[in-house]
């Protein structure tokens, strides 16, 4: 469960291998020294929280997680579900909703095969770049069963930030209650109709791929950003930066896990985003959720 006391990051990865699907190494995000020193940097920072939203197929590692929970200190949460089309196994084109849901269900309330740890979030659970497949739909659906029975929340995935509409609209259907609901990706284009509209639906949403410039800009997330919470937002919304390659870590010269500390807040506070509101956004805001 969360630790109250500090910050939270809602989106992250602490071991991670998409190089199976990409065909490249830099995927395969496992360089334990390195992540330790990124884990006790964020300590020191007021971090006290990792969403670890690696899922089963995503190269999740449990063993690894204990280690790093246990060398640190850091708290993670872990995950249960299916990533998008491209990284399911074969198996769950031929499983009913209800077997993968149950699935599902084991990891949060048994625990995560080899490990002494459990699930306590529904994710990263997704869809595809505009469009969200027969698939795709069969694992929301047997998320939205988890939940009902465990109470746990759902974290999504929008590919590209699209479709997010459409996730809510699907897990509605299945009487998910939006306040235990949050949509991932959100930052990734100009989509703030979207968001807000999103956002009227009860749930939360996530601007999770902070330090991404190449894909959209920071200063555009903290412009956005400050929109929404002048609109009155800000107990909606967490933040986080989706580190999911080696060379994201600080040691390999990429910006690090403490990037949104040291950079990130600053450049929401020149935009006029209050302490409170960020302190809404890292702290009060997760605990709400995952607490």
């Amino acid at each position: 469960m969360i630790d109250s006391t500090g910050y939270t990051y809602c989106h992250e990865h602490l071991h991670i291998d998409l190089s199976p699907q990409k065909g490249d190494v830099d995927c395969r995000l496992d360089q334990y020294q390195l992540l330790c020193d990124e884990m006790n940097a964020l300590q020191d920072r007021g971090v006290r929280n990792i969403v670890e939203v690696t899922n089963s197929f995503m190269g999740r590692n449990p063993q690894f997680i204990e280690n790093l929970i246990n060398d640190t200190g850091i708290n993670v949460l872990l995950s249960t579900g299916f990533y998008i089309e491209g990284f399911f196994p074969d198996s769950l084109y031929t499983m009913s909703v209800e077997e993968i849901a149950q699935g599902m269900i084991k990891e949060i309330e048994t625990g995560i095969d080899g490990s002494s740890l459990k699930a306590s979030v529904i994710g990263e659970i997704g869809s595809s770049e505009n469009g969200f497949t027969d698939t795709e739909k069969k694992v929301f659906r047997a998320g939205a069963i988890a939940h009902l029975e465990t109470g746990r929340p759902i974290s999504t995935h929008q590919s590209m930030s699209t479709m997010g509409k459409a996730q809510i609209e699907l897990l509605q259907s299945c009487n998910v209650p939006m306040n235990k609901v949050t949509i991932g990706h959100c930052d990734l284009r100009d989509n703030l109709d979207d968001i807000v509209w999103m956002l009227d639906q009860g749930c939360y949403v996530q601007f999770d791929t902070i330090g991404k410039n190449s894909y959209y800009p920071d200063t555009r997330r903290a412009e956005s950003l400050r929109i929404l919470c002048e609109r009155g937002y800000a107990e909606q919304i967490m933040l986080s930066m989706d580190i999911t390659r080696r060379s994201h870590l600080k040691a390999n010269g990429g910006l690090g896990f403490s990037y949104l500390i040291d950079e990130f807040l600053p450049l929401l506070k020149q935009h006029g985003i209050t302490d409170h509101q960020i302190s809404t956004m890292l702290q009060a805001n997760p605990t709400r959720l995952f607490g």
